[in-house]
């Protein structure tokens, strides 16, 4: 990969990567936080969202370049002190419901599908993370990257054929907006749990030299990960509102379009983002890990040891899938949201800002 890729695309790339999993690329989770205030709401909440991680993303790509801090638990020393066991606290929970919702959503497609049983969707889920996850971080990073330029194919694809499907049909006054509190709250919430993933995917971050890349980077990462929701919630403009009602929106777009060939591609390609946000979130907790084992032991954790965090991480989410997609959305990642606020937000953007311009004083 090029130094310009490296720098200014990758980390966006990863961001993206561990953020499209089941909730994300189902469309569900689009739904549940911007489609269902109405399509132009919904439009405003994403430039809220968007923003606001951007400057989140460019911020803490700061903070950790300044103090070379490229896992979670050296993030937060330098953040919160003796405190950064609390984002690890929060950090778990959110991690295995991730994990289970992406469970969830497998293992309905699976189901639908070819009629097995959703047993079949986290087993195929469980050997490809484990892999990934054995092999490093370097094969973890090139896998994710890659798989965002085909991802991003596939989606512009599917936009544009919905687009021309539905053109004819498309409202477009529905765009309007007005200004409502429940989608200000709800792109604040969307971003407050997104940006969960940030401390943990530092580890993409290590080519930044400047802190103009940094900043750079981090505000090309808000729009490389949110673009494709743009375009999932503009493709829902034809179907409104009814997909609002479904509980995997853009599987059911994919129904009318009589499209098999792109349908295909886009199970393959969703299939894929299941297991590229496991393997990517995994991956935060096995440099959280190493770094830990090599200041007790002066080396990181055995490739077997990687891989058998990566297995016990998702058998534990495999119970929570049962919960389904829309109840794990619903009520998981919003409550969620609010904790990182307090334990990720609000330090950085008080302690955070304090310790760039005074690096010597401490938490």
């Amino acid at each position: 990969m090029g130094r310009f890729f490296r720098i200014f695309i990758l980390p966006g790339a990863i961001l993206q990567s561990v953020n499209i999993g089941g909730g994300y690329g189902t469309g569900r989770e689009l739904v549940e936080f911007f489609s269902r205030h109405g399509m132009g709401n919904g439009l405003m909440g994403m430039g809220l969202a968007t923003t606001l991680m951007s400057v989140t993303f460019a911020t803490a790509l700061l903070l950790s370049r300044r103090f070379e801090a490229y896992d979670y638990r050296s993030f937060f020393k330098v953040l919160l002190g003796r405190g950064w066991f609390l984002f690890e606290l929060l950090g778990v929970s959110m991690f295995v419901l991730v994990l289970a919702v992406m469970g969830a959503a497998a293992g309905q497609i699976i189901n639908a599908e070819l009629g097995a049983s959703p047993v079949i969707g986290g087993m195929v889920m469980l050997f490809a993370v484990v892999t990934l996850n054995f092999f490093g971080r370097d094969l973890v990073t090139r896998a994710l990257a890659m798989w965002s330029f085909v991802l991003y194919a596939v989606f512009i694809a599917y936009f544009l054929t919905v687009m021309s499907r539905y053109a004819d049909a498309a409202d477009f006054s529905l765009l309007s907006w007005h200004y409502d509190p429940a989608w200000v709250v709800s792109g604040f919430q969307y971003a407050l749990y997104n940006v969960s993933a940030i401390p943990v995917i530092l580890y993409a971050a290590r080519a930044i030299e400047t802190d103009r890349q940094a900043i750079a980077a981090g505000l090309a990462g808000g729009l490389i990960t949110m673009f494709p929701a743009l375009l999932f919630h503009l493709s829902f403009l034809g179907a409104y509102p009814d997909i609002v009602r479904q509980e995997l929106p853009v599987y059911a777009m994919f129904a009318t379009l009589s499209a098999p060939v792109l349908q295909s591609l886009y199970l393959v390609v969703l299939v894929g983002t299941f297991i590229e946000t496991g393997a990517g979130n995994i991956q935060g907790v096995i440099e959280r890990l190493d770094g830990w084992w090599r200041e007790r032991r002066g080396v990181p954790l055995t490739r077997t040891a990687h891989a058998g965090v990566a297995a016990a991480a998702l058998l534990c989410s495999g119970a929570l899938s049962a919960f389904g997609v829309v109840a794990l959305i619903a009520d998981g990642y919003g409550t969620l949201a609010w904790g990182y606020l307090v334990i990720f937000i609000i330090p950085l953007f008080t302690i955070g800002i304090y310790r760039l311009r005074n690096p010597e004083a401490s938490t």
